[in-house]
C-alpha cells in the first residue's frame, strides 16, 4: 500500500470519449479534463435500464394481491415517483465529485465502515441482479429456440455482458443508447398487446384482498417498485461521475436520471399488470407472454433476451466497482469475470421457482440500502460533502469509522421487526399482516434520525499516522486489455486510487 498524500491527483489518462478503450479509471476521482458528455446520457442510460422483463414481472404480481386495475396503477406511480427522486439527487452527486456513489459513501460512513454496507449492499446486489436478468433473458432465448438449452443460453448472455463491463463507462453509455431506442419500439409492441388483449379479462385475486387487505396489498405493491430503485440507490453515480462539474448540468442531470427511470418503471409496471391480469392460473410470466402476444411472440421474446443486456451492463460494473471499493486487490478486468462466474452459477441454482427467489432478494436488499440512501443524501447536505474540498477525505484511510455507519446499523436494525420475506416474518409484520410492507420506510426513517442526531458528534474512531491511500498492494482497475492499431491488444496503466485535490467550481 503507497502513502499519498491527501491532496495528489489521478493522472491524466486520455480517456476521454473513446468507446473502443477500456476505461482507465477505476475507483478514482475523475480529473476535470476527462469530464465529458451530455446530461442527456442518463436520460438513455436509465431509461435502457428500466426497459427490462423484471419490472413486468414486479407488475405481474398485482392480481394475485388482489388489486384493482386502479389500484395497481396508482401504486406503481406513487412507487416509481418516489424511488426516481432519489436516483435523480444521487445521479448529480456524480457530476458533482466525479466519484462512484459507494466511495462518497466512505464520507459519512468512514473508510473501512463503509465495508459492510458496500460488500452486501453492491457486491450482492450486482451478483443478484446479474443473475435475476440472465435467467430472464435465458428463459426468452429457450422459448424463442427450444433446442438451447437453458444453461448454454445464459452462458451466452453471461459471456456478452462481461466484455462490455470491461470495456466499462463509455461503452456502456453508447450500447445503452443504442438499446434505449431498439427497447422502447419492442416494449411498445408488447404494452399495445397487453391494453387490446389483457385488459379486459383483468379481474382482482379475492383470496389476494383476504391474504394483504386493500391497503395493505397497496402498500406492499407500491413498495415493489420503490424497492426495485433502492436497488440502484448506491450506482446512481457511477455513471454520472465523468460529466462536467456546472450547474446547468447538474440541474440537467438529475431530471433526465429522474424521468429515465420514472417513465420506464411506470410504462412497464403498468404493462405488467395488464399481462398479470390476462395470464392463466400457474402461467410464469414468461409463458403469459407468449401466450399473450400469440403471432408477435417472437419480436416479444427477441425484446426481453435484449433487455437482459441493458440491465446486466451496469449490474456487472457497479459490483465490479463495489470489489475496488472493498480494496480487494484486483483489476475490473477480474472483478467483472468474479461477478459473472457467480452469477451465472446462482441463475443455475435459481431458474427453478425464481419468482419467490426474485422476491425475497428484492426486499432484503431494499431493507439494508434505505438507511445506506438516507445517510447518503443527509451527509450531502448537512455535512456539505458536495465542497470538492473534501474529496480528499473519501480516500483517507485514517477515518475508519464515523457516525453515518451507526445510523445506518441502527436504521436496519430497527426495520427488521416489520420484514416480509419466504424465510422470515418480523414481529409486526405477524401481529399486523394487513399492514403492508413497512420495512424501507421505517429503515429509512429511523436511519435518517440517528444520523441528524449524531452527525455533529466529533469524529466516532481516527487513527493517527499518514493516510494511507494508494492502490490495494495490487493491479487494478485498468490492467485490463485495450485494443489499439490492426486489433492488437495491450495493456493499460494500473489504476491508483487517489483523490482528486481541491478544485475551485466551474
Amino acid at each position: 500500500m503507497t502513502a499519498v498524500s491527501p491532496g495528489s491527483a489521478p493522472a491524466d489518462r486520455q480517456y476521454r470519449d473513446k468507446v473502443a478503450t477500456v476505461e482507465p479509471y477505476g475507483v478514482d476521482a475523475i480529473p476535470d479534463a476527462e469530464r465529458h458528455g451530455k446530461a442527456t446520457s442518463q436520460m438513455s442510460i436509465w431509461f435502457a435500464a428500466g426497459m427490462n422483463f423484471p419490472i413486468m414481472v414486479l407488475g405481474f404480481y398485482a392480481v394475485g394481491m388482489g388489486l384493482s386495475l386502479t389500484s395497481a396503477v396508482t401504486a406503481i406511480l406513487v412507487g416509481s415517483f418516489a424511488g426516481s427522486v432519489v436516483m435523480g439527487i444521487l445521479s448529480r452527486m456524480g457530476g458533482r465529485l466525479g466519484v462512484a456513489q459507494q466511495v462518497q459513501a466512505r464520507g459519512p460512513l468512514g473508510f473501512f465502515g463503509n465495508f459492510a454496507p458496500v460488500a452486501y449492499v453492491n457486491v450482492f446486489a450486482g451478483i443478484g441482479w446479474a443473475a435475476v436478468t440472465v435467467i430472464l433473458g435465458a428463459q426468452a432465448a429457450h422459448s424463442l429456440v427450444h433446442g438451447i438449452p437453458f444453461w448454454l443460453a445464459a452462458l451466452i448472455l453471461v459471456s456478452l455482458q462481461l466484455v462490455v463491463a470491461i470495456y466499462g463507462y463509455n461503452m456502456i453509455h453508447y450500447l445503452q443508447r443504442i438499446l434505449a431506442v431498439v427497447l422502447f419500439a419492442g416494449f411498445l409492441m408488447i404494452t399495445i398487446v397487453a391494453i387490446h388483449r389483457g385488459s379486459h379479462g383483468y379481474t382482482a385475486s379475492k383470496a389476494g384482498v383476504a391474504a394483504y387487505g386493500h391497503a395493505g396489498g397497496w402498500i406492499t405493491f407500491m413498495g415493489y417498485f420503490l424497492s426495485f430503485l433502492i436497488a440502484w440507490w448506491p450506482f446512481a453515480s457511477d455513471y454520472s461521475r465523468y460529466l462536467p462539474d456546472t450547474d446547468r448540468v447538474s440541474r440537467a442531470t438529475g431530471l433526465w436520471t429522474f424521468a429515465g427511470n420514472f417513465i420506464s418503471l411506470s410504462w412497464l409496471g403498468i404493462a405488467g399488470a395488464l399481462l398479470g391480469g390476462s395470464a392463466a392460473s400457474g402461467q410464469t410470466p414468461i409463458d403469459a407472454l407468449h401466450t399473450l402476444t400469440g403471432s408477435l411472440a417472437v419480436p416479444a421474446l427477441l425484446t426481453i433476451l435484449l433487455s437482459s443486456f441493458s440491465q446486466n451492463f451496469l449490474n456487472v460494473y457497479g459490483g465490479a466497482i463495489s470489489i475496488q471499493t472493498l480494496r480487494i486487490p484486483v483489476s475490473r478486468r477480474t472483478a467483472v469475470i468474479f461477478i459473472c462466474a457467480v452469477a451465472y452459477v446462482i441463475s443455475l441454482w435459481a431458474g427453478n421457482g425464481f419468482e419467490a427467489k426474485f422476491k425475497t432478494f428484492l426486499f432484503l436488499g431494499a431493507y439494508l440500502i434505505a438507511p445506506f440512501g438516507a445517510v447518503l443524501l443527509l451527509d450531502w447536505v448537512l455535512n456539505k460533502r458536495y465542497d470538492r474540498s473534501k474529496i480528499g477525505e473519501l480516500y483517507d484511510t485514517r477515518r475508519i469509522l464515523e457516525w453515518g455507519f451507526v445510523a445506518w446499523l441502527v436504521g436496519s436494525l430497527a426495520s427488521i421487526p416489520f420484514w416480509e420475506l419466504s424465510f422470515y416474518t418480523g414481529p409486526f409484520a405477524k401481529a399486523h399482516p394487513h399492514s403492508g410492507d413497512l420495512s424501507y420506510f421505517v429503515g429509512f426513517a429511523v436511519g435518517a434520525i440517528v444520523f441528524l442526531l449524531v452527525h455533529k458528534l466529533p469524529p466516532l474512531w481516527h487513527r493517527r499516522g499518514p493516510s494511507a491511500v494508494g492502490p490495494a498492494s495490487g493491479p487494478s482497475d485498468s490492467d485490463a486489455v485495450t485494443p489499439i492499431h490492426g486489433g492488437v491488444i495491450s495493456a493499460s496503466p494500473l489504476e491508483h486510487e487517489v483523490p482528486l485535490g481541491t478544485v475551485q467550481r466551474d
